[in-house]
């Protein structure tokens, strides 16, 4: 894929706790994984995005957002897309090849097999785009189309089903963390994970408040004088 939806809110949600370095090592590596559509190795992985000095910084991330498996790194909520953008561009070769062979408009331009393109404003659509027919409950009260839509064909790629036993253990779990259900499902899509645990999140949440406690700390030193900033220059 040459390009892909980037969702601002979303991607800034599950990503405030991130160095700029780290934040930088995950947007190279999420755009390596789409241009190439394969899973991602540890081996060089640094290099061929430009981030050799940072290495550490590279695995972290991969470790974190990505899901380990045989054959390297991947990327759940990229393969959703990936697959969403090849169904779509599969229906439109079909599309081509039917008008041409029933002898439509022989003096277009466009060739037998060209590959449809969609404006970055139109997301690409399954070759059926039908709902998923064995998913009985609709979006929870609260939860986007969005964020349910990618919620539920991540369960199909998985496997797992939706009842509505595993949204409310969800939810439960949710409350626990002080998170509505439409954040602990857009974490899950996110993470690749299979279900949620209050604890996940909140040793993640701990680290990013010491860390901004650390920050405020250091920046009232440098503020309180210049007898504070001698002793940081010591």
């Amino acid at each position: 894929m040459h390009y892909y939806q980037f969702h601002i809110g979303d991607y800034k949600s599950h990503t405030h706790h991130l160095t700029p370095m780290e934040d930088l090592a995950f947007r190279r590596l999420l755009d390596h994984y789409y241009l190439h559509e394969v899973p991602i190795k540890k081996t060089n992985i640094a290099r061929q995005i430009g981030l050799k000095d940072f290495e550490q910084e590279v695995l972290s991330i991969l470790d974190e957002f990505f899901v380990s498996t045989s054959e390297g790194f991947i990327n759940p909520r990229a393969d959703i897309e990936i697959n969403k953008y090849k169904e779509f561009s599969i229906a439109g070769k079909k599309g081509a090849e039917i008008r041409w062979s029933k002898g439509g408009n022989r003096d277009a331009n466009s060739p037998l097999n060209a590959t449809p393109i969609a404006t970055i404003n139109q997301e690409p659509l399954p070759n059926n785009h039908k709902p998923i027919t064995n998913i009985k409950i609709q979006a929870p009260q609260g939860v986007s189309l969005e964020v349910w839509e990618s919620f539920l064909s991540q369960r199909k790629l998985s496997k797992a089903t939706v009842t509505e036993t595993v949204i409310k253990s969800i939810q439960k779990e949710a409350d626990k963390a002080n998170w509505t259900l439409e954040q602990a499902l857009s974490e899950i899509v996110a993470r690749g994970w299979r279900g949620f645990k209050a604890d996940w999140v909140i040793k993640t949440q701990d680290k990013s408040e010491k860390n901004n406690e650390l920050i405020s700390g250091l920046t009232r030193g440098l503020l309180g004088g210049t007898k504070n900033v001698k002793l940081l220059n010591n």
